[in-house]
């Protein structure tokens, strides 16, 4: 399974999007610094999810939300499109 993600940042309330085979691996990677592009606005939660069976349909939903340019528009999507969340480590 593939999963599109969406994080927001607890500090400044920007939202990351993502895909990945490992979901909750990957918001524990955001919440350690490891990626460099979401180190400076740690910690993260996860808000929401969607699986998909291959990595091609993950991305291309990746690319539909990241033409969402707005905060704005993230967040009515999120409220509109099932919200997902999950417990998250430290």
């Amino acid at each position: 399974m593939y999963y599109v993600y969406i994080i927001e940042s607890e500090k400044n309330y920007r939202y990351y999007i993502g895909q990945t085979d490992n979901l909750e691996g990957r918001v524990e990677r955001h919440n350690k610094g490891r990626n460099l592009s979401t180190k400076a606005f740690r910690p993260w939660r996860l808000k929401w999810w969607k699986e998909f069976e291959t990595r091609s349909e993950a991305v291309k939903m990746e690319i539909r939300l990241k033409k969402i340019k707005s905060r704005e528009g993230i967040k009515n999507y999120i409220f509109a499109h099932d919200f997902r969340g999950i417990a998250q480590s430290g």
